[in-house]
């Protein structure tokens, strides 16, 4: 028996990419799930709540007394979709962010992780990004997970709550046929036989990490009662043509590529220092051959379904 046997775990955004893997990793640990998403999750073991956590009638439902901590993943995710609709971004990432936490003290939740990002610190040049550095976002996406990150502080700091944030790397790994990030565009593009568009040369560095390393830093973040900002990364950055050449590889297609100018706020690397969460216990078991091989097979099966690059 683990630690997490029979305890009561809220998931939100537990019917997502990364929501699913962990879900699955908690009942695996026999704790007892709630998930509230805007869509029911698909195993019928787990209780789903379905609604938007803007709206504090929702937040008020999942927040039930008796549960033992809270895994916080639901929020816009899209940089795009951040810089077209900061508001919304703003009101889901920090607002209703907000909303959870305060709901968590006044029903004496004792921990909450919270799913943050990178893009806290920025655009750093090549140095390598470590928990020390200065909050300096370039996008309102970064901006309102660095905003939630200071709202953990302060509420783990005055009122004891075990709450920390995990900044993640670019997650990747099964289940992303309907995302829309690099590594699911590569994937359709070889299904398709066809190709994709990189920004500027390809040579901009990148920290890939595969869900089930994301899914094992959340379980330690519980298991230390963390309270602090952690990194979670691979620890091996890859530049974007050293991605394609791995997915040519796992796919065995060609992968044509077309470069087109970089967009603004572009950054040319992220190096992470992941120390931090190694002294914890955690150690990424994916490297980026391995990780990508775990992907394809997703793919495949829409081979001739119509899926477009």
């Amino acid at each position: 028996m683990t630690e997490f046997a029979g305890a009561r775990v809220l998931v939100t955004g537990g019917a997502g990419f990364i929501g699913k893997r962990l879900v699955a990793a908690l009942l695996d640990e026999k704790a007892e799930v709630v998930v509230a998403d805007l869509r029911p999750h698909p195993d019928p073991a787990v209780r789903s709540i379905v609604g938007d956590l803007c709206d504090p009638a929702v937040r008020d439902t999942v927040v039930e007394h008796g549960i033992d901590g809270i895994v916080h993943l639901a929020a816009v995710t899209s940089v795009l979709r951040s810089v077209e609709d900061p508001v919304a971004t703003h009101e889901l990432n920090v607002e209703a962010t907000a909303g959870l936490l305060e709901l968590a003290r006044v029903r004496e939740v004792p921990r909450f992780v919270l799913a943050s990002t990178n893009a806290v610190t920025g655009d750093v040049g090549s140095a390598t990004i470590s928990e020390r550095l200065p909050l300096r976002p370039l996008t309102p996406y970064g901006a309102t997970k660095a905003a939630t990150e200071m709202l953990l502080s302060a509420y783990s700091a005055v009122y004891g709550m075990k709450a920390g944030a995990l900044r993640f790397a670019n997650v990747y790994g099964p289940g992303m046929r309907h995302k829309d990030s690099f590594v699911p565009r590569l994937m359709r593009a070889a299904a398709a036989d066809a190709g994709v568009q990189v920004y500027g040369d390809g040579s901009q560095l990148r920290d890939y990490v595969h869900v089930d390393d994301v899914v094992q830093a959340i379980l330690l973040a519980w298991r230390t009662g963390l309270a602090e900002p952690m990194i979670v990364g691979s620890g091996t950055s890859v530049s974007v043509n050293d991605l394609i050449d791995a997915a040519r590889q796992v796919t065995g297609k060609p992968i044509p590529v077309t470069h087109v100018p970089a967009k603004q706020g572009e950054m040319p690397a992220v190096v992470l220092d992941i120390s931090a969460a190694r002294a914890l216990g955690y150690q990424p078991l994916h490297d980026l051959a391995s990780g990508m091989a775990t992907v394809w097979p997703d793919f495949m099966a829409s081979q001739g379904e119509g899926d477009a690059a």
